[in-house]
């Protein structure tokens, strides 16, 4: 299923009500977008094989463990040789405190969505992990100040 001319209705309103709670039950699904069971399972098979649905996660509250303070970094490079940029890219997505990495067209280069305690561990993380890394020319980060809406 590689277009979206390819989802019907009941396909949308399938993902609709997945993506917000991944945990119902097949019946609990089916009886919300007007199917019985059979039919309804089937359709949620075909769009986990075809590769719609990519997978199932539990989303964790940062903040019950430990790391309340989210911060995007735009990250600007100084170099354009592939092996510098592949090494930049693995060791940034080595890091347990980025939870989301995109290379991105034009200016900044990368953007990442970073997940800490506090200011102080911000801080420890871009001294001592971020700046270190050959090719980066410039960071910039803006810590959040309220999440209004997140479908992660």
């Amino acid at each position: 299923m590689n277009n979206e001319q390819a989802l019907d209705r009941i396909d949308r309103d399938i993902l609709f009500h997945l993506q917000r709670d991944g945990r119902l039950t097949n019946v609990e699904l089916a009886q919300r977008v007007g199917l019985t069971p059979p039919p309804c399972l089937r359709r949620v098979k075909r769009l986990e094989e075809s590769g719609v649905i990519a997978g199932y996660r539990a989303r964790v509250n940062p903040e019950a463990i430990g790391r309340g303070l989210e911060v995007t970094v735009s990250i600007e490079v100084s170099v354009s040789d592939l092996k510098t940029l592949e090494g930049l890219e693995a060791a940034i997505a080595g890091y347990e405190e980025v939870v989301e990495f995109r290379r991105l067209f034009g200016t900044p280069d990368y953007h990442l969505r970073v997940l800490v305690a506090d200011y102080a561990a911000y801080e420890a993380f871009e001294f001592r992990k971020l700046i270190g890394i050959p090719g980066i020319a410039r960071v910039i980060s803006q810590p959040t100040m309220k999440t209004i809406k997140d479908m992660g």
